[in-house]
């Protein structure tokens, strides 16, 4: 047998760790777990259930890939998904996890077949293959999300843990070739194919760096990691040898072949499209090299130093290539105006500069510059480089020792971490900048981006220095740190301020000539990246502290809302507002919980400041609006927007800091809920309150809304104030802000109050050219106001004066009624008689069609008023049983023992004991003066249901697919002691039921007739024997016919109890079948239809009720 060292580590028995720890011992995994093999008797599994420890990873590729499918799928496949996802929510919330996780492939599924049929892959691309192509490539998006979220599910991990590997392995091999080829195809969509393979191997480098690097996969146990040292096996990283080969394959060959099927008409046309083949293949080439320092190469070879061997020699040659191709196609290409030396000289120079300087970069990478000789190397390099650089743009000859010895102080910095040496290279790299600066651009008198070139040239100089100057800050001790803060606020600061003047001041003027230029917009957001990734390093580090993180992470981000807004100021702005909103996040980050936490008076302050910064960004606001309204906003909709920004602003310092303080909720939403009352309903605002600002007049003083739109009748706005103020008092209300509940003096005021806002509200809004009815509406109002709070909140004597406001509240509703009509047409008739031209009939016919509008109106207005008595009548007797429920149940929980032997008995004690216990409410209630409720509830709920019947006949002609929604109203039907004195919890459905069946059987009648009575070409049409007799005879049979099975079920579901040998509910199936095929109404064929649903469902319940029954016994 051979010793442990030489055996291959999978039949390793054990290796004791070279510090003296014990033996490694399997932990306690479930059987399905571990290794049944008695070789791996003593090693640990190679499984440990555990979250994905990469979503952030997967989450950078495929969030965008997953936006820009919708983009294209359109609205048809976000709804799909959302309505699958929802449903996925639903099952997940029910946990059903096997429910939750194929709902969510099959919503994926959906949402690709929708996409295949609503996304212009086909129309867009002139070929087939590559539509083909596409297609596919979309489908492998949508299965890598799927597989994504499979890793999400704990319960898949711990049944099939070899699943969740191949998954985690499948996702790391194939995001980066999908995620580069889509993030590819979004930028040529948006900038063109010109440079398009240059994207390509931009994000393949990019997305082989996140995923290619080996990783330990997020299920293998830890202690693996103990073998050899703390080296990890190679079982335990997520990609193989052959996943690693293939996605080195992707990123050297991939771009340089979409280059020659893109580009293969002008691929040897030039030198420079040579050199374009060249570059895709050797830049990721070099870049492949540099990432086997992080274990890029791991699969080719272990060896070290065969593997360092393998990095110089191919890492000289494809810096040759690589020297050579950007001469040709960039240096002397794009930047030969600034090379003074004259050929043949400027291609040794300039090749000399490059690859000295190239070499050096990757000896220092490589880490060869360790050693007393590589130093001198090293050193001298830097100097010879720094010189011929120097030579190349034109430095006086006479100077030149100053850029060999700035080389040299940054080669001994380098080499020796010595500080001095670093600012000396600052101090003659700034003179070497700024002579280079004041030799090219200083005497141009051009004017650009809003500014003299000159000033423009300070302010990058300026911004260079800073930044040469920040790593030598860097280095210092810890107490001048505060430096590094100022440089890096500083640098950031001058960045905004050039980037705004380039972006969004972007003109030349030059010898009277005028001439766009643009700053690109991904400068604006490769430097914002850069400056967030520095100062997420520097913090890592503790070079910076807390509060400078907050200020840069503010001003970078700001620079980003240039892309999206135009505003000159938006970048300040933003930033300001950023300020204001960032500190809960970022500043309160100690870790002492109770330093952490804001106090009171630094809450307020933080508010107000953001409610500062909100005011100062109004204009950017109202630019915003006025771009996605095609037209300048009203004062209440730009003062809506800004109160809503407000109180999201203020999320996270309620959320983070005063989580425990109700009040500080309750105030946020009222906050929130005012801006979108604002919003909605664009109140008209006084001028006072008003701010016009140059901008905003000039912006409301055009001409072209009246050229585009032309004149528009102004309506009346201010009864919206009104509804304000009634929204406003109910938010309070509901939070407790106006102590309603225990002062009934208020609550008496905030009742009338509220009744007369929405009253005049309703009158001014709807009813304006009836002004007799603005006061029986008004007192309409007033009443069910009252009525609905003291409800609610009931008094002392509330009880006995609420019935007598129910009775005048549905006196009112005839009076109202009759008098819209009448107060109509007596206008008419008075106009009439004055000598109104009124005798047309055109005009007849609008005064009669505003009557039924208006009268129209108030039945939806009392209809709702109805509803929400009887809703709350309904709410508040459920509360009452609820509490009679709990008080009863009190005492049997401490018999335990007899609950936990008879379920069933107890269950079926426990119903009885309901109806006994609303009986019980019933009469307490009378005691207490409120037996009235039961009954009101029930005047309401039929005043209700009927007047939604008239409105159906009104709006729809009767239709009969409208019961199925308007009869659910009777629900809300209760228990009293008069009409409904037999009428319990266990009947609820029976008003439905009934109503359904009633409603439907008058519809078929009404439809007979009217077909008989108006269909015919006869006279009367009822002869014996013609086609109306009978058309009327069948159907009225088959409507016969459809009863039996109604009336069963109706009876049953009064009572439900029926015997499980009674075949009367399977009898009445074939009666109602033969109604569904013969009958010509549509009413005949949906009683049908319901007869054969009420019989399953009679049957399928008496037998559940009686399987129940048999377990009982």
């Amino acid at each position: 047998m051979m010793p442990p060292e030489l055996q291959p580590r999978l039949f390793r028995p054990h290796i004791t760790s070279p510090s003296g720890e014990p033996t490694l011992t399997p932990p306690n995994y479930p059987p399905h777990m571990t290794r049944n093999s008695p070789s791996r008797s003593n090693t640990p599994s190679r499984f440990s259930p555990s979250s994905f420890a990469y979503n952030a990873r997967i989450a950078t590729a495929l969030v965008p890939c997953a936006a820009f499918l919708l983009d294209l799928g359109g609205a048809p496949v976000i709804a799909t998904l959302t309505i699958g996802l929802l449903i996925s929510y639903v099952v997940d919330s029910l946990s059903v996890k096997l429910g939750a996780f194929l709902g969510i492939w099959m919503s994926l599924l959906a949402a690709q077949i929708s996409f295949f049929f609503s996304s212009p892959l086909f129309s867009s691309f002139n070929s087939i293959p590559l539509s083909l192509l596409a297609a596919l490539l979309c489908a492998e998006t949508t299965f890598l999300i799927g597989c994504w979220s499979s890793l999400q599910f704990k319960w898949l991990q711990l049944e099939n843990p070899s699943i969740v590997v191949a998954l985690e392995r499948l996702l790391f091999a194939c995001v980066p070739f999908t995620a580069s080829s889509l993030f590819s195809w979004a930028v040529i969509s948006a900038v063109g194919m010109s440079n398009s393979s240059y994207y390509l191997m931009a994000f393949a480098c990019v997305f082989y760096w996140i995923f290619a690097i080996p990783r330990v996969s997020s299920f293998k146990t830890k202690n693996e990691a103990k073998y050899h040292g703390g080296e990890a096996p190679d079982e335990s990283f997520i990609l193989g040898p052959l996943e690693s080969c293939f996605l080195s394959l992707n990123l050297m060959f991939t771009p340089v072949l979409f280059h020659v099927a893109s580009h293969y008409s002008v691929v040897f046309t030039s030198a420079a499209a040579v050199s374009d083949l060249l570059l895709l293949f050797f830049v990721p080439f070099l870049f492949q090299l540099y990432a086997s320092t992080r274990g890029g190469l791991r699969w080719v070879t272990k060896d070290s130093h065969q593997l360092q061997s393998v990095r110089v020699v191919n890492g000289a040659i494809a810096m040759v290539v690589i020297v050579i191709c950007l001469e040709v196609r960039v240096v002397f290409r794009s930047f030969g105006k600034y090379i003074q030396v004259p050929p043949p000289l400027n291609y040794l120079l300039v090749t000399m500069t490059l690859l000295g300087g190239g070499a050096g970069a990757g000896a220092s990478v490589l880490g060869m510059v360790s050693g007393g000789f590589s130093s001198v190397v090293f050193t001298g390099l830097a100097g010879v480089v720094s010189a011929a650089g120097a030579i190349v743009v034109g430095f006086p000859l006479l100077f030149t020792p100053l850029p060999a010895v700035a080389g040299l102080y940054f080669a001994r910095f380098f080499t020796k971490k010595s500080v001095p040496s670093y600012f000396a290279f600052v101090a003659l790299g700034s003179l070497m900048v700024i002579w280079f600066v004041m030799h090219n651009y200083w005497d141009l008198n051009i004017w650009l981006a809003g500014m003299f070139l000159k000033s423009f040239c300070k302010l990058i100089v300026a911004n260079i220095i800073i930044a040469m100057v920040i790593p030598g800050l860097v280095l210092l001790p810890s107490k001048f740190h505060f430096l590094t803060e100022a440089g890096m606020v500083a640098h950031a600061l001058l960045l905004c301020y050039i980037e705004d003047r380039f972006f969004n001041y972007s003109s030349i003027y030059y010898y009277g000539m005028e001439d766009d230029v643009m700053y690109p917009s991904y400068m604006v957001m490769l430097t914002t990246l850069i400056g967030l990734a520095v100062v997420r390093r520097l913090l890592a580090d503790r070079r910076i502290g807390s509060k400078a993180v907050w200020i840069l992470t503010c001003l970078y981000s700001a620079k980003l809302a240039m892309l999206f807004l135009s505003s000159k100021s938006i970048v300040w702005v933003s930033a300001a507002l950023l300020l204001a909103v960032s500190p809960p996040l970022l500043l309160y980050k100690e870790k002492s919980k109770s330093a952490s936490k804001m106090k009171p008076w630094q809450g307020y302050s933080h508010a107000a400041v953001v409610a500062i910064s909100v005011w100062f960004c109004r204009e950017t606001i109202f630019d915003a609006l006025q771009w996605w309204n095609g037209r300048p906003p009203s004062d209440g909709l730009l003062l809506g927007f800004c109160i809503v920004l407000i109180g999201l602003a203020c999320i996270p310092i309620v959320a983070l800091h005063f989580s425990h303080v109700l009040s500080a909720k309750r105030s946020l939403v009222l906050v929130v809920a005012t801006g979108c009352m604002f919003i909605l309903m664009q109140p008209p605002m006084p001028m006072t309150w008003s701010y016009h600002s140059e901008m905003i007049k000039a912006a409301r003083e055009s001409a072209d809304d009246i050229s585009i739109y032309g004149f528009m009748a102004s309506k009346p706005t201010w009864p919206s104030w009104l509804l304000i103020v009634s929204l406003l008092l109910i938010l309070s209300a509901a939070t407790s802000l106006i102590p309603i509940k225990y002062v009934v003096e208020l609550r008496a005021f905030y009742s009338v109050v509220m009744g007369l806002a929405l009253g005049v509200y309703i009158s001014a809004e709807f009813f304006l050219q009836a002004a007799v009815l603005h006061v029986l509406i008004t007192i309409t109002m007033v009443c069910a106001s009252v009525f609905v709070i003291f409800t609610h909140f009931p008094s002392a004597s509330s009880t006995k004066l609420l019935p007598w406001v129910f009775a005048l509240l549905v006196a009112l509703f005839p009076v109202t009624y009759l008098l819209e009509g009448q107060v109509r047409i007596k206008t008419l008739s008075d106009n009439v008689a004055w000598g109104w031209d009124a005798g047309e009939e055109d005009k007849k016919v609008t005064a009669m069609l505003a009557i039924e509008g208006a009268r129209t109106s108030l039945l939806g207005l009392y209809a709702a008023i109805f509803m929400l008595i009887a809703l709350l009548i309904k709410f508040e007797l459920t509360s009452l049983l609820r509490e009679k429920v709990s008080e009863s149940s009190g005492p049997s929980k401490t018999q335990g023992g007899a609950r936990g032997m008879f379920p069933t008995r107890m269950r079926l004690m426990q119903q009885r004991r309901t109806t006994s216990i609303q009986s019980f409410a019933i009469e307490k209630m009378s005691e207490e003066g409120a037996a009235w409720m039961p009954a009101v509830g029930n005047v309401a709920t039929i005043v209700c249901f009927a007047i939604c019947l008239i409105l159906n006949i009104h709006i729809s002609g009767g239709s009969s697919q409208a019961i199925f929604f308007l009869a659910p109203i009777l629900l809300l039907l209760n228990q009293d002691s008069d009409l409904l004195s037999g009428f319990g919890d266990k009947q609820r459905y029976f008003p439905v039921i009934l109503a359904i069946s009633t409603y439907l059987a008058l519809s078929t009648l009404y439809t007979i007739w009217e077909e008989v009575w108006f269909g015919g070409n006869t006279g009367w049409g009822v002869e014996i024997g013609g086609r109306e007799w009978f058309f009327a005879v069948k159907n009225l049979a088959l409507l016969i016919l459809t009863a039996p099975g109604h009336i069963i079920f109706n009876r049953y579901v009064w009572s439900y109890t029926s015997k499980q040998s009674d075949a009367s509910p399977m009898l009445t199936l074939p009666l109602s079948f033969a109604a569904v095929v013969i009958t010509d109404v549509f009413q005949v064929r949906l009683l049908g239809v319901l007869g054969i649903v009420y019989s399953l469902a009679q049957y399928v319940i008496s037998r559940q009720q009686y399987m129940k029954g048999l377990r009982y016994i």
